[in-house]
């Protein structure tokens, strides 16, 4: 039946595979759990083969959930998104079988990019919805690798459609998309320009969340082609460079005001250092060299952020902004080995990491913008102390902050997470490893007993015993 009739015995398949779902069958025993496991091996194998009628079908399961979930019925359908998406995610993205025509393929990689939307869409209201948000942008991720027009198709025709909108509110998810798709130059480049080409024409209420997923984009293409990345210190890409000095120049004029800046300046600083020709020619005129007329304003904008890093020189918003932009050019700086002592990228990171510090680790005064803002805080000191920790491990005042039992708790939260990413991160060959502060093993256990001890005895005093004890 699997040679003469594919289709069937995929569809066959698939069905069997979905009514094994907990959410169908109950809970699971040990045998129902390998008989899914083995339905999994199954389709990831044939999708080798059949790749297209593999996508179809984990397409319409998705589709099913969505349209439960529009009825309230989301949370009990969990495990078959769950286990759908994370199918999707070890189904190979590449060398796909051509078993269908192009336009087949193209209305196939359409429907799940429509289903997958509605993940991304959904608000992280709680663990398990963020889970399948991670999935699906796991599942994007890998689709755009093989399929980047069709993805790239969507979000072309939302960034035109909003450049001719009036609409108040409108969907931006597709936007949302730029975040979870995989860039190499070339297809940065491409974005680039799509988005410069657009980007005085489109309203207000678009900016902040274009301006969020392209940084994010940038990240991702550094994570993924880190060597593309560092290639560009040692040999300009002219065209990249060209796209970041433009849209950089728009976001100029966009910043206007602080709250904007907050916005826009981490994304200046990514496209400054993706210009290295223009970034050196800055950093070199404080020594005298002569600048160009046409890059005053990015110097301005350097002098800007240096300015606003020290808290009573600036108001705190631009503070706010400049600590954001800051710890984003002390985190890229990272991605260029330490042994360059040449790059550019280390001489600014340098200029300002001292500053830093001083505004993000200050037992006295911890840096905080708002009570609504205290996680993304918390994950701009991780990126910082894990930045300062790679680019000088030897020499970290944020570790001898993080370490003092009498420091907030919040700096022991960050020290831990720290330590936890510099373990457990995929590492680039030049940084330094975690046994650097096995020396202060004594310390770290010390405060582990310390918040234990204080975490019982809180627990001890908000019992209250009732007369039967």
């Amino acid at each position: 039946m699997a040679t003469q009739k594919p289709v069937e015995w995929v569809n066959s398949l698939m069905t069997r595979f979905e009514e094994q779902l907990p959410c169908r069958s109950g809970p699971q025993t040990t045998h129902s759990r390998i008989n899914v496991e083995q339905n999994k091996e199954s389709l990831i194998n044939i999708s080798k083969y059949r790749f297209s009628l593999v996508i179809a079908g984990l397409t319409k399961i998705l589709h099913s959930v969505n349209e439960m979930r529009l009825h309230s019925q989301f949370q009990p359908e969990f495990e078959k998104n769950f286990t759908s998406l994370n199918l999707l995610c070890w189904i190979p993205s590449k060398d796909q079988p051509k078993e269908t025509s192009r336009y087949d393929e193209a209305m196939n990689v359409k429907s799940l990019l429509r289903e997958l939307c509605q993940f991304i869409d959904v608000p992280s209201e709680n663990h398990m919805v963020t889970q399948l948000k991670n999935l699906a942008s796991k599942v994007l991720f890998s689709l755009s690798l093989n399929n980047f027009n069709a993805v790239f198709s969507r979000i072309s025709a939302r960034i035109q459609e909003l450049s001719n909108s009036n609409e108040e509110n409108p969907d931006l998810i597709d936007i949302e998309l730029i975040q979870h798709i995989n860039l190499d130059v070339g297809r940065l480049i491409k974005l680039l320009n799509e988005v410069i080409q657009k980007f005085k024409s489109l309203k207000k209420n678009v900016y902040v969340v274009l301006i969020t997923s392209l940084e994010k984009a940038i990240w991702n293409w550094m994570d993924t082609y880190p060597k593309e990345f560092m290639d560009l210190q040692k040999k300009t890409n002219d065209e990249l460079a060209d796209c970041c000095d433009r849209l950089f120049d728009l976001l100029d004029n966009y910043a206007e005001n602080n709250k904007k800046r907050m916005t826009a300046w981490p994304l200046q600083m990514m496209l400054l250092v993706l210009c290295s020709k223009i970034l050196e020619e800055i950093i070199n005129a404080d020594a005298g060299v002569p600048l160009s007329s046409k890059h005053y304003r990015k110097r301005q904008f350097v002098d800007s952020v240096k300015k606003a890093l020290v808290p009573h020189s600036s108001s705190k918003q631009q503070c706010e902004a400049a600590a954001l932009t800051c710890v984003r050019l002390c985190k890229t700086s990272t991605y260029l080995n330490i042994l360059d002592n040449n790059s550019i990228v280390f001489a600014l990171a340098q200029s300002v990491i001292n500053d830093l510090k001083v505004l993000l680790f200050n037992p006295y005064k911890p840096f905080c913008r708002s009570q609504a803002t205290i996680t993304q805080d918390v994950d701009l000191m991780i990126d910082c102390f894990v930045s300062c920790f790679r680019i000088n491990p030897h020499n970290n005042e944020a570790l001898k902050v993080c370490l003092t039992a009498g420091s907030p708790s919040t700096y022991h939260f960050v020290l831990v997470c720290s330590l936890h990413r510099i373990i457990t991160q995929p590492r680039l060959s030049w940084w330094p490893q975690i046994d650097v502060v096995y020396s202060k093993a004594h310390e770290l256990r010390s405060l582990f007993t310390d918040t234990l001890t204080k975490s019982n005895s809180r627990l001890y005093k908000s019992y209250t015993p009732t007369n039967d004890t």
